[in-house]
């Protein structure tokens, strides 16, 4: 009878053993680390990834938490952080996609210039709308979403910018490895350095200027720099970036099926007219920033504007015969990607 009540007692326990572990399965909370390389001032840090990560607490009930480190304050430099997500230090990473050239030819196609018209929120409604042609790009992490800015201008430190021959000899800060081609095709100096670097070589002199957007002005206060800018007619952009917060795969794979639910409800499609919105709204901030410090903003007239077009060209001509060369289609990307944001056009 003791043996009986003995074994009962542990056939009793293991089932409660097993339903408390039920329970907690059921239950289960993750903590996920994520690591990017603006300060928290930045627009992307406090508008659009801290929001992110506070509605994807709320959707889980609190059972997933996102602790943010900006400033690359987990250690290591920007280019670093795609390996740090595809390798598992940081469970989800914020960056640009040019950081890590070579890593993703297909998608560079949506930074072209002349392929890119723009929109912040058309380019990236394309992008996530274009994942399965991308995919071969983005096998080693889990996409959370893809992302542009509006695209790139001339901000000048040192002389203004009013037609497309002024810009020979200039020294500019390239986004990437397309924009370096941009810059290039200007009969400019690309210098490639990541965004946090801008405002010391601009000060020191080591640029002229750089090729990035209106949006970052106020993050590194680049309306104490700059003394002019210059942009595209009809809101055109000398190409764009790409940006993408991507998540470890084992880390999105070890979350059990309700979590990843919630994950998925904000990743690609289901987010992507919000964050492109979002990033044209950015613009504004910049904007006022430089207007209110003095500096001269140029738009470029439609005669200029078409000169510094027919150098563009040759760009995607450029990138279309590279990419080629590696058994990629380049013509067929850009043809499926303008289509794509022109959908994405007419669908607003």
């Amino acid at each position: 009878m003791k043996l009986k009540n003995a074994m009962l007692a542990t056939v009793l326990g293991g089932m409660i053993a097993f339903g408390a572990s039920a329970g907690s399965a059921l239950a289960q909370e993750v903590t996920l680390t994520m690591h990017h390389f603006l300060p928290p001032v930045a627009n992307a840090h406090k508008k659009m990834m801290a929001p992110w990560a506070e509605r994807v607490e709320a959707q889980s009930r609190g059972r997933i938490k996102v602790e943010i480190f900006p400033s690359m304050s987990m250690g290591g430099k920007p280019n670093e952080l795609y390996g740090q997500a595809r390798d598992g230090a940081a469970d989800i990473i914020w960056t640009l996609l040019g950081y890590t050239p070579g890593v993703f030819p297909r998608t560079e196609v949506f930074e072209l210039p002349l392929v890119h018209a723009g929109s912040a929120t058309d380019t990236t409604i394309a992008l996530n709308a274009s994942l399965d042609m991308l995919a071969d790009d983005f096998k080693d992490v889990h996409v959370l979403f893809l992302h542009s800015h509006d695209g790139n201008l001339i901000h000048s430190a040192t002389r203004p910018v009013h037609k497309f021959e002024d810009v020979a000899g200039m020294k500019l800060r390239t986004p990437g490895r397309t924009g370096a081609w941009v810059i290039e095709a200007m009969g400019a100096e690309p210098v490639g350095m990541p965004a946090p670097a801008m405002p010391e070589a601009m000060s020191k002199g080591v640029i002229d200027g750089a090729l990035t957007t209106y949006e970052i002005v106020p993050a590194l206060k680049l309306q104490e720099l700059d003394k002019h800018t210059a942009e595209l007619p009809d809101g055109d952009r000398l190409g764009t970036a790409v940006f993408m917060l991507a998540m470890n795969k084992d880390a999105y794979a070890a979350l059990p099926d309700d979590l990843k639910a919630v994950i998925d409800a904000n990743s690609t499609v289901n987010v992507a007219a919000e964050i492109g919105a979002m990033w044209e709204g950015f613009e504004q901030s910049g904007i006022g920033a430089l207007d209110k410090a003095g500096v001269e903003r140029v738009v470029l007239s439609e005669e200029e504007g078409a000169k510094f077009n027919a150098a563009n060209e040759k760009v995607v001509q450029r990138w279309i015969d590279e990419v080629s060369a590696k058994g990629i289609d380049g013509a067929a990307l850009v043809e499926k990607a303008r289509a794509a944001i022109a959908a994405a056009k007419a669908a607003r």
